[in-house]
């Protein structure tokens, strides 16, 4: 959806953005090249372009003053180089808006996004407007023109824009105007800086050269040839665009507090690396050959595995956290920026995250599981990654039976959540098969006593005759998405009468279309008000069920309608909305691994 000069519509919908990174922050672009999403030097770092929260907290604008028409986008052929088309009745520019790359790992890497606008036909006049407003919008940032660059500074932070052509300075903003004709092109390059000069732009075709081939380079490594390759291949990207290459860490999502409801409370900072998350991450990757991330992440996972944490409050929260920081500490408490207006009015705005002091216990077995493939995929776990494993299953014999706040992460009262039983049952299981293996040293004969009475609670007390179905907690009378988790991780056949049964009831109380919500809120409460979306991770889960129950053709009708849920790059947000839209933060990794993985297996039943 174009804004046009005329248009005064202060936001644009959250599918309407395109993503540009190096691998230690990101920037989102709208498909009128508004950068409206940035936090310079890395991805938890306070925002420099915020007005995708609040049009006064910063924003990067690119736009044609001569009355754009019509807009597209698109990347780059197998890149992360972002272009924005803008079409005229007297002309046509493309904005091509990338953060160099040029190699793995590189030592000395410099931030910076570069702006590259070219004319392809006729005359456009574009002009550009840069408001820097660091500090989340709480900074007015000091301007100072040196030559041919400016320089921007505030709260800590240092920024300098170079360009092709004159700036102008004014008391909050930079502007320049250009006048293009075809084969003509200006230049734009923000800098983050550290005690440096700011640098010249003579380099600017090498470098989109060298990052466009460093994509290509990248993705080559798929293994993943089957019928949805676009789509896989975008995911892929993005998974990639959401490390932090110089720890291994992989976040949840780049973006805090986009709402999961238009005006609601339901909003989060997902600039975190959840281990449930990163676990599935490390799955889709290990799947697809990304071998040097997957073990980039398992040595950030293996420091934090060796790690002993204290209990927070009394409580004795187990050897991991749900989540931590880029750098593997645990985070501060959440709060919210009272100053910030919210996506289209919808507050808080926080920063933290209040599940980092929960108690999740899913995540050992979506960790263990993803430990177990790379084990057997990857160079294999070394003695002191094995002893702290076994540590962190001694714990969880002693502790499977506890209430928790599940994989959904309820504020609400702790319960007996099957899913966080199933991945307990997951966990104990792959340490088995993986000592098996490897002949590796463990109390095989307790972990396996443990494993069958955790399979017989949930058959047991979870299990719901009534209903048919396997219920979201003991005592509970709805279901929770998650349990399509069953046959994928091996727990029950895919053809096992009561997960059949379970299928249908999900698909009668949690199903609207393709689309799955995790859970029934008129039949459960979760400590929030108000609805949410439906959750696209569980509807991926649901198109893997179908597969796995022998449901293919209903499988790929489902897959070929979620794809219509992307935006128009293959990019997808946390949840979809009944009407379409997305919602909650984008992009999300949880929906992109679970793409890959229903795309994968839904490839090799199809054959």
């Amino acid at each position: 959806m174009h804004r046009g000069p005329e248009d005064d519509a202060e936001y644009q919908p959250i599918s309407d953005h395109g993503i540009i990174g190096d691998l230690r922050t990101c920037a989102l672009v709208d498909d009128d090249a508004t950068i409206d999403w940035f936090c310079a030097g890395r991805f938890d770092r306070p925002s420099v372009f915020g007005s995708i929260l609040d049009p006064d907290a910063g924003s990067w604008t690119m736009q044609v003053v001569d009355g754009s028409t019509r807009t597209g986008q698109f990347y780059f052929p197998d890149s992360a180089i972002l272009v924005t088309r803008f079409l005229t009745e007297e002309g046509v520019a493309e904005v091509h808006d990338f953060m160099p790359l040029v190699a793995a790992h590189e030592p000395d890497h410099h931030q910076r996004i570069v702006r590259r606008v070219t004319c392809v036909r006729g005359e456009v006049t574009v002009r550009t407007v840069l408001r820097a407003r660091p500090d989340y919008g709480r900074c007015v940032p000091d301007l100072e023109t040196d030559g041919e660059s400016v320089t921007i500074s505030g709260a800590g932070l240092r920024l300098g824009l170079t360009a092709t052509h004159p700036l102008d300075t004014d008391d909050d903003s930079v502007t320049a105007e250009v006048r293009l004709q075809a084969g003509e092109e200006a230049r734009f390059t923000l800098h983050v800086l550290q005690d440096e000069e700011v640098p010249d732009d003579t380099d600017i075709d090498d470098l989109f050269e060298r990052t466009a081939r460093y994509w290509r380079s990248w993705l080559a490594q798929s293994t993943y040839t089957g019928r949805w390759r676009e789509m896989v291949d975008r995911s892929a990207i993005t998974l990639k665009l959401l490390t932090h290459e110089p720890t291994g860490a992989i976040i949840a999502a780049p973006t805090t507090s986009l709402p999961e409801e238009i005006g609601g409370g339901r909003n989060w900072d997902y600039r975190f690396v959840w281990i449930r998350d990163a676990a599935f991450s490390l799955y889709a990757l290990l799947r697809l050959g990304f071998t040097d991330e997957a073990a980039a992440f398992m040595a950030w996972l293996s420091r934090r595995l060796g790690e002993r944490l204290e209990s927070r409050d009394g409580e004795d929260l187990g050897p991991l956290r749900v989540l931590y920081d880029i750098d593997g500490n645990v985070p501060d408490a959440e709060y919210e920026l009272d100053h910030l207006r919210g996506y289209l009015d919808s507050r808080p705005v926080r920063v933290g995250n209040a599940a980092v002091d929960q108690l999740q216990l899913d995540i050992y077995g979506e960790l263990i599981d993803s430990v177990y493939l790379f084990n057997k995929y990857g160079p294999g776990l070394s003695h002191d990654a094995w002893t702290d494993l076994t540590t962190v299953v001694e714990w969880l014999l002693d502790n499977w039976e506890r209430d928790d706040a599940g994989m959904w992460e309820i504020r609400d009262d702790f319960r007996a959540h099957t899913t966080s039983r199933l991945m307990c049952w997951v966990a104990i299981e792959r340490m088995m098969r993986t000592a098996r293996q490897r002949g590796l040293p463990g109390d095989l004969s307790r972990w396996g006593e443990v494993r069958d009475r955790i399979y017989t609670r949930i058959m047991e007390h979870s299990w719901d005759p009534e209903v048919g179905a396997f219920m979201a907690h003991e005592g509970s009378n709805s279901v929770d998405a998650g349990v399509l988790l069953m046959p994928l991780v091996k727990f029950v056949a895919p053809d096992d009468p009561r997960f059949l049964s379970t299928l249908a009831v999900i698909e009668e109380r949690l199903v609207s279309d393709s689309l799955v919500f995790r859970y029934d809120l008129g039949r459960t409460t979760d400590g929030l008000d108000g609805p949410e979306g439906t959750f696209s991770l569980c509807s991926f889960w649901y198109v893997e069920a179908l597969t796995r129950a022998g449901r293919i053709d209903d499988a790929r009708v489902a897959l070929e309608k979620m794809f219509t849920y992307a935006n128009h790059l293959g990019l997808y947000a946390e949840q979809v909305g009944l009407t379409g839209e997305q919602l909650g933060n984008f992009p999300q990794a949880f929906t992109h691994l679970s793409l890959i993985s229903a795309a994968m297996n839904l490839d090799r039943e199809l054959g």
